[in-house]
């Protein structure tokens, strides 16, 4: 849980964290100022050449963990078509889908300790009123988890539809929050383990 790095290295393993994470915040901004739809298909195009660059490993790995958007890709996608609003809808979801992309790929490329200490020394001016290791820690976890409740909250869908022909909806989100304290709770178990978050 405390790593989603790919065991398969490629290229982007040995760029600098500070570097991606940087390139990273440039194009998620970018793709909310564009408003063409052309333009973010080629931006989407962009991000699935990165995955493919890894080899066919490493892109279906990312694969893998990009599936569980399905469900938000079939609503965003669902509801724009019931509105009317095919070319917003298209506009929506290759801006989601390319962010959430390029996010995974960082992760997957980047360690978290490399991770952890570009948010350190970012944190560094507010050493004052909170030490920056922990508000790092708590912004890398943040990253971290977030592809492993989307996968979550799948498995927690598939099994309710396994068990009943009706819509899980609101239902799951009982069992996906104790999951997500159960998973809280055996990191924090871990990094005591390990001499705390310092």
């Amino acid at each position: 849980m405390l790593t989603l790095t790919s065991p398969v290295e490629i290229w982007a393993h040995r760029l600098a964290a500070g570097t991606k994470l940087a390139a990273l915040a440039g194009a998620t901004t970018g793709l909310f100022l564009l408003d063409a739809p052309w333009v973010l298909a080629l931006a989407g195009v962009t991000a699935a050449s990165l995955y493919a660059s890894g080899g066919v490993g490493f892109a279906k790995a990312g694969v893998r963990q990009l599936w569980p958007l399905w469900p938000f890709v079939v609503l965003v996608g669902l509801w724009h078509l019931w509105t009317g609003d095919i070319a917003g809808g298209a506009v929506v979801l290759l801006r989601m889908v390319t962010a959430v992309a390029l996010a995974n790929f960082i992760t997957m490329t980047t360690r978290l300790s490399d991770m952890l200490a570009v948010f350190e020394r970012l944190a560094r001016p507010l050493a004052p009123i909170l030490p920056p290791r922990r508000l790092a820690l708590a912004f890398a976890l943040v990253i971290r988890f977030i592809p492993v409740m989307l996968e979550r909250m799948a498995l927690i869908r598939q099994s309710w539809s396994a068990r009943s022909p009706r819509q899980p909806r609101w239902r799951v989100m009982v069992p996906a929050t104790l999951s997500a304290l159960d998973d809280a709770d055996r990191v924090a178990e871990a990094l005591r383990a390990r001499g705390g978050a310092g």
